[in-house]
C-alpha cells in the first residue's frame, strides 16, 4: 500500500515528571514512526525528545476531551488535540500509519504475530478483537496463560450508554478512551470482546485467582514494615535532620521488594476482611481491615514501643493496553512518641510495562514530600526518576531525595539507581538480600513468605475474617490454582449477596476495627477504633458474633 502522508504539529503531551502536567510539542508523523520535540525548529535541527513505532502500540481515544493515548509498552503517550478537528486530523492519520507499518511488516514476514502482546485486529464489524498468544512454564501458574482464556472475571464494571454512543464508532484497532466513571453496573469482561478498557479504572474489577499472588492487599499494607528497624532507628536519632533521613528511608524501602513482583497482583480482599500480624522480635504488631468496597479501601494500624504507623490506601488501576499505572490516593502516618513527631507522606504511581510480555518491568514515578506535622525544622522531597526513553536498564528506577530546612537549604542528599542503592546511600546494610529461590516463590522476601503461615497457637487467638484463614488464597499457595479459581467466585458471590441486603434495608456496611474521621487538612481517612487487640484478648473473637465471608 502506499506510504501515508506525513503529517506534523503541535499537541499537548502530559508528562509524568518532573513538571507534571500538558505541556506543548511538536509532533511528526512519518512512515509509521511518530517523533515529537518541544518545538518545530528543534525538529529541523534533529533534536528529538522521544520516538515510537505506532504499529507497536495500542491505541484509545476520548472524543470528550480530544485526547489520544499510544502504549507500546514501555513507551507511554497521552496527547491531546485543542479542538476536535485537529483531533480528528491526527487519529485518521495514526490508524492510516498503523495499518500502513502493519502491512509492512507482514510483507516482512508473512504470518508473523508478536509472542505474548496484545496484536489488535482490523475488524469493520465490530471496532475491535485481541489476539493473545501464550507459552506454558514452570512454577506458579504464567499471567499469559491466564489471561489467553480471561481479561478479567465478572465484578463491577460500567459503561453508561451514553458513553458507548459518544464513544464509538472507530475501528483500524483503535479503542474509545474515558475518564474514570464511578457506575456501579455488573458485566462479564474478556479478551476478544473489551479491550475498550483502555484507560479505564480497574479498581473494581476481579481478576481470576491465576493472575494474584498468595498475599492480598492487605498483607501488602504490612510488607511496608519489612524495614522496620529504620523507624526505631529515627526514634533514638537526636539531630531532627538526620531523623527525617531515616524516615525518608523508610518510605522508600516500601518499594524495595517490586522488583521481583511484576508477574503477579496481589489477592483484593473482601469487605470485611482482616489482617493481624505481631512480630515480637521487631517490635510491633498490625492490623488491618478493607474497610470499603467503593472505591476499594484497605486501611492498617501497628505499633511499637518506638512508633506508631498508619494508613489508608485506594488505588486506581489505569490500563493502556499494554501498560498498567497503579496509581495510590492516601497518606502515609509515622509518629514518634519520643519527640512528638508526626511524619506524613504521599505515594508515587507504580507502572507496570509491557503487562503481557516476558520483558514486562516495574517503573515507580513521581514526588514524595514528607512533612513534619509537628514541627516546621525541616522537609523532605524524593523523586522517583522517570526513565528517558534512551535511557539505560540500569536507571529505570532512580532515587533522589533532599532534606530541606525551614529556608529551603539543602541539608542532606542521597539516591541512587534503584530503591535499594538508595536505601544504601542513607544507611549501610538495612536492604535484605532475596530470599532463597525468591524467583520460584513469586518473588516474595522472607518477610513476605511467612505472612500465611498459620501456627497452630496462633489460629484460636484470629477472627474468622483473618486472610490466612481465606479458602481460595490458601488454595492458591498450595498450587490448586482452579480450585482456588472457583472459591474465589463463591467468596465474591456471597460479598455481593452481603451487599443486597444490606442495601434492601437501607444500610450500609460499617467496619469493625476502623472508623472514619477527617485528618487536619479536612480529608475524609481511616483510623483504628482501638478495640482489636481488647477484643482479642477479651473476651476472644471465638465468643463474639461474627460474620461469614467464605
Amino acid at each position: 500500500m502506499p506510504t501515508p502522508g506525513l503529517c506534523e504539529g503541535y499537541l499537548l503531551k502530559r508528562r509524568k515528571w518532573p513538571l507534571k502536567g500538558w505541556h506543548k510539542r511538536y509532533f511528526v508523523l512519518e512512515a509509521g514512526i511518530l517523533r515529537y520535540s518541544k518545538s518545530q525548529h528543534d525538529v529541523s535541527r534533529g533534536r528529538v525528545q522521544g520516538s515510537l513505532d505506532i504499529s507497536q502500540a495500542v491505541m484509545s481515544i476520548n472524543k470528550k476531551s480530544n485526547r489520544i493515548d499510544l502504549d507500546a509498552g514501555d513507551i507511554l503517550y497521552h496527547m491531546k488535540a485543542k479542538n476536535h478537528e485537529l483531533f480528528y486530523i491526527w487519529v485518521t492519520k495514526l490508524q492510516a500509519h498503523r495499518l500502513y507499518k502493519k502491512n509492512e511488516a507482514v510483507q516482512v514476514q508473512s504470518g508473523f504475530l508478536q509472542p505474548l502482546s496484545f496484536a489488535l485486529d482490523q475488524n469493520p464489524t465490530n471496532g475491535v478483537a485481541s489476539e493473545l498468544t501464550g507459552c506454558s512454564s514452570r512454577g506458579p501458574p504464567s499471567v499469559v496463560d491466564s489471561v489467553a482464556e480471561y481479561f478479567d472475571a465478572s465484578d463491577d464494571l460500567h459503561r453508561s450508554s451514553s458513553e458507548l454512543t459518544d464513544e464509538s464508532g472507530l475501528s483500524d484497532g483503535s479503542t474509545t478512551n474515558s475518564e474514570p466513571e464511578e457506575g456501579h453496573g455488573e458485566r462479564t469482561v474478556t479478551a476478544t470482546n473489551d479491550v475498550k478498557l483502555c484507560g479505564k479504572d480497574l479498581a473494581r474489577v476481579s481478576m481470576p485467582a491465576a493472575l494474584n499472588e498468595p498475599v492480598n492487599l492487605l498483607q501488602r499494607l504490612c510488607e511496608e514494615l519489612e524495614y522496620s528497624e529504620l523507624l526505631d532507628t529515627a526514634a533514638n536519632t537526636p539531630d531532627p535532620y538526620h531523623r527525617m533521613v531515616y524516615i525518608a528511608a523508610f518510605a522508600i524501602s516500601g518499594y524495595s521488594t517490586a522488583t521481583f513482583r511484576n508477574r503477579y497482583k496481589p489477592v483484593n480482599p473482601v469487605l470485611g476482611e482482616t489482617y493481624e500480624c505481631i512480630q515480637e522480635d521487631r517490635g510491633f504488631k498490625l492490623i488491618s481491615e478493607q474497610v470499603c468496597h467503593h472505591p476499594p479501601i484497605s486501611a492498617c494500624h501497628a505499633e511499637s514501643d518506638n512508633f506508631c504507623f498508619w494508613q489508608d490506601q485506594r488505588w486506581k488501576n489505569k490500563f493502556w493496553g499494554k501498560s498498567l499505572e497503579i496509581i495510590p490516593t492516601g497518606m502515609v502516618n509515622v509518629t514518634l512518641p519520643k519527640y512528638g513527631d508526626h511524619y506524613e507522606w504521599n505515594k508515587v504511581v507504580t507502572c507496570i510495562h509491557n503487562v503481557f510480555s516476558q520483558q514486562r518491568y516495574l517503573e515507580h514515578y513521581g514526588e514524595v514530600t514528607i512533612q513534619n506535622l509537628s514541627s516546621r525544622v525541616c522537609t523532605c522531597k524524593i523523586t522517583f526518576v522517570k526513565s528517558r526513553y534512551w535511557g539505560s536498564e540500569t536507571n529505570k528506577n532512580e532515587v533522589q531525595g533532599t532534606v530541606l530546612d525551614e529556608s529551603g537549604s539543602v541539608i542532606h542528599r542521597f539516591g541512587g539507581w534503584s530503591v535499594n542503592s538508595a536505601i544504601d546511600s542513607i544507611t549501610i546494610s538495612s536492604h535484605r538480600p532475596s530470599a532463597k529461590d525468591h524467583l520460584l516463590y513469586y518473588g516474595f522476601s522472607s518477610f513476605a513468605m511467612e505472612m500465611n503461615e498459620l501456627r497452630p497457637e496462633l489460629e484460636p487467638f484470629l477472627p474468622p475474617s483473618d486472610s490466612r484463614l481465606r479458602p481460595d488464597q490458601r488454595m492458591l499457595e498450595d498450587g490448586l490454582v482452579d480450585e482456588a479459581d472457583r472459591k474465589k467466585d463463591e467468596i465474591e458471590e456471597l460479598q455481593r449477596l452481603r451487599r443486597k441486603e444490606l442495601s434492601k434495608k437501607g444500610e450500609e456496611h460499617v467496619p469493625r476495627f476502623f472508623k472514619k474521621t477527617k485528618d487536619q487538612c479536612g480529608r475524609d481517612v481511616w483510623v483504628t477504633k482501638g478495640t482489636y487487640w481488647d477484643l482479642r484478648e477479651n473476651p476472644g473473637f471465638a465468643s463474639l458474633e461474627n460474620v461469614k465471608l467464605w
